[in-house]
């Protein structure tokens, strides 16, 4: 058994959102705000019930419409009803995949007496008490109308609680609202579309709801939070209330819980415990002896004040020794800084646990949480025969393991982040009873910002998290679509191939980015950052993924841009020729060339006359495509230049990122005559009596350079904030900033959920 998919809706960002799990390890990626750690949160809400909801966890755009409920409560004559609630409840669907093995396991949640088997859905709702929210919302605006009858003019505009329907829900949220569940039908399910989006069945009306939790002894949940409590042993922690807290957060604390619930030998001893067990009598007799030794001059003294008498207790000295007493302190768990030959005359070395590097506490903290949760769940040791003690019963294990970790990885440098990657799920089946057998499941869910994590995942468990942006049609603030990769490279076409391939090759960054760059070759990779960092402020502060794709591979990455959506600039370079096949020729106007780009030719702007080109309107250079994504080409365009001695502009026509950032910065090169490319352009200006010799001399010299050479010796002579950018990238450098900085409708001020 496991989950298949989980839909959510009206949950904090996550307005209407579909997660296919997959059956051993799912990865949520995706930009900072872009709705993963919701969609944790809103596992551990309904599942877990130990967090308390919060009105914040109300999707933003829903607080108007509650406040509408509340303003017509208060009409005369009017009663509470469910659909007035329908759509801005927080619900999540659970849809489980149950084997015919294991029906007999969920006979309490049977859809139909024909069941068999297959897929078991289960909505969870955070419902109000209708009746009761009615009544004692008006009993409290009733009360507040009254006393502001009364008021002077001074305080009659005085705010009281609650002012509205929100405002009495920020206080008595979970006085009024529990989670309630529900039978789903999963004949419904072939109707869903995955979309990334929920689109959820309706309930039959009247349905009534499960009378206890559906899910109790048949799925276990574990958590790892995103903040683990790790702190640095030189701050100064004096008098900080949060110490104690930190303190339960160290790996002591977590050695100390599993001892008591897996080893300690003094709980359902068994054989095994019992030299153990003699060698703390053993203790307890002989440290007894020398306690009454050494207190006997003491208490010889407390009987001269005449104590004790004939018939009062006399006073001794007794000691017990538990296990656990030699784990309760700050230095239990210790690093040995080096191996330790008793047979020598060496010192041990040890330090403290808060003495090891936070990237190591992190590591071992997270493998050894998961080892504890796994072996709580499996009942390893002492907590199996403490559950046959206390219950006189056969121990049921739950069927499904839920794991829950968010960014693992804090403080952990790439090559461990990836060794966690591989070994997490392994450490969860690491039993007898577990391993490569199906009859108990594991599931764990990670979220992550981190490139080098979703590297180590096969593409097929990621799910990207799209951020929507606030819509005056839609939905009134910003929310969430979540998309499924496995679905996107789902073809083993050659395509396929070379998308994984490439992104396996440069880490899978763009699954956390803002925006896209796909650029040509090294030189531009070198400079575009200057670029972006000394002339685009509002780009510079955006988390921007350059992917050296070359304009004959842009077009392969499409398909995963639209899924993904994300803004997009393709800078690529005009690839003239005589013809489609033909060898490479100097751009020139009315020479009746076209170009090779693929890209250019065969996907926007879908041109292939280079005379058309030129003059293409900024306009035509964008496609647009449903749900807000918009890519733009940038590629080389005329720009003016005055050759040597003559005042006359001339127009020049680069094909390359390199002759474009010669022709933009004419003047420097004109004047700089330094090493290898740089010199040969310089003199490739100083002999060229028109354009055209210049083209060709430029084409010939840049030919057969090194360009990353030219780049670094650019660097060297010259400051990159003064080297002027090439127009073609500017202009798609100032498009892409103004589709990142647009503002919502209205300028409303969004809050993050």
């Amino acid at each position: 058994m496991h989950i298949e998919f989980i839909e959510i809706q009206n949950f904090r960002k996550l307005k209407s959102i579909r997660i296919d799990i997959a059956n051993k390890t799912t990865l949520f990626v995706g930009a900072n705000n872009s709705g993963k750690t919701s969609a944790m949160d809103a596992l551990n809400h309904f599942l877990t019930k130990t967090s308390s909801f919060k009105i914040n966890d109300f999707t933003l755009s829903n607080w108007g419409k509650i406040n509408r409920i509340g303003s017509e409560w208060e009409k005369p004559n009017v009663s509470p009803s469910i659909a007035e609630w329908d759509d801005i409840l927080p619900i999540m669907d659970v849809w489980l995949k149950v084997g015919e093995d294991e029906v007999h396991q969920v006979s309490h949640m049977f859809p139909t007496l024909s069941w068999r088997g297959g897929e078991l859905g289960i909505r969870l709702r955070f419902e109000p008490d209708f009746e009761k929210l009615h009544k004692e919302y008006l009993k409290a605006r009733n009360s507040i109308i009254e006393t502001k009858k009364s008021a002077s003019n001074e305080t009659k505009n005085l705010k009281l609680w609650p002012e509205s329907l929100l405002d009495f829900l920020v206080r008595k949220l979970n006085g009024f609202f529990t989670i309630k569940s529900y039978k789903l039908d999963p004949k419904k399910i072939s109707s869903l579309e995955k979309s990334g989006k929920a689109i959820l069945q309706s309930l039959s009306e009247g349905s009534p709801p499960f009378e206890n939790d559906p899910f109790k002894g048949l799925i276990r949940i574990d958590n790892i939070n995103a903040q683990r409590g790790f702190h640095d042993q030189n701050e100064n922690n004096h008098g900080d209330q949060n110490q104690e807290k930190l303190s339960n957060k160290k790996l002591s604390k977590q050695l100390r819980s599993y001892y008591d619930t897996h080893l300690d030998p003094s709980e359902a001893p068994e054989p095994s415990d019992l030299s153990a067990l003699k060698a703390i009598q053993d203790a307890n007799l002989s440290f007894d002896e020398n306690l009454q030794d050494n207190f006997k001059h003491v208490l010889k003294e407390v009987t001269e004040l005449g104590y004790p008498g004939n018939t009062d207790p006399k006073l001794t000295i007794s000691s017990k020794i538990y296990p656990m007493d030699s784990l309760k302190h700050n230095s239990a768990v210790q690093h040995e800084v080096r191996y330790y030959n008793p047979d020598s005359d060496q010192i041990r070395l040890l330090l403290p646990e808060d003495y090891n590097g936070l990237g190591y506490q992190n590591l071992i903290s997270i493998t050894f949480k998961l080892m504890s949760f796994r072996d709580k769940w499996m009942q390893v040791g002492k907590a199996l025969k403490k559950v046959d003690v206390a219950s006189s019963k056969n121990v049921f294990f739950p069927l499904l393991h839920i794991v829950l970790v968010e960014e693992p990885e804090a403080h952990l440098h790439p090559q461990v982040q990836k060794v966690f990657m591989r070994k997490a799920y392994d450490i969860l089946r690491n039993h007898d009873d577990l391993g490569e057998k199906t009859e108990l499941s594991t599931q764990l869910l990670i979220s992550t910002h981190s490139s080098h994590i979703a590297y180590e995942c096969p593409y097929s468990s990621l799910r990207y998290f799209h951020r929507l942006p606030e819509s005056d049609k839609t939905d009134t603030v910003p929310t969430c679509t979540v998309v499924n990769l496995s679905e996107v490279f789902g073809t083993k076409n050659e395509t396929t191939q070379f998308v994984t391939r490439y992104l396996k090759t440069t880490h899978c960054d763009l699954f956390f980015a803002d925006a896209v760059i796909m650029i040509e070759g090294s030189a531009e990779r070198m400079l575009l950052p200057h670029f972006i960092q000394h002339h685009f402020e509002k780009l510079n502060q955006r988390y921007i993924s350059i992917l050296e794709i070359g304009g004959s591979h842009a077009h392969r990455l499409l398909p995963l841009i639209k899924h993904l959506k994300l803004t997009t600039l393709i800078i690529t370079d005009l690839d003239s020729a005589a013809c489609e096949k033909g060898k490479k020729a100097p751009p020139k106007r009315q020479e009746d060339l076209v170009s090779r780009n693929t890209t250019l030719c065969n996907h926007i702007p879908k041109v292939k006359q280079l005379d058309k080109l030129l003059d293409l309107p900024d306009e035509d250079k964008v496609k647009t495509y449903p749900s807000f994504l918009s890519v733009r080409v940038a590629y080389q365009t005329p720009i003016k230049i005055k050759l040597n001695g003559n005042d006359e502009e001339v127009e020049a026509i680069s094909s390359t990122f390199e002759d474009a950032l010669v022709y933009e910065n004419f003047e420097f090169f004109k004047k700089t005559n330094d090493l290898g490319l740089i010199k040969k352009i310089n003199t490739a200006i100083s002999d060229s009596e028109n354009i055209d010799n210049l083209v060709d001399a430029l084409h010939a010299a840049l030919k057969g350079g090194d360009k990353a050479e030219f780049i670094l010796h650019l660097l060297y002579s010259k400051d990159p904030k003064e080297l002027n950018v090439p127009t073609y990238i500017e202009e798609g450098l100032d498009w892409l900033e103004k589709q990142l900085d647009k503002k919502p409708p209205g300028n409303t001020t969004i809050e993050a959920q």
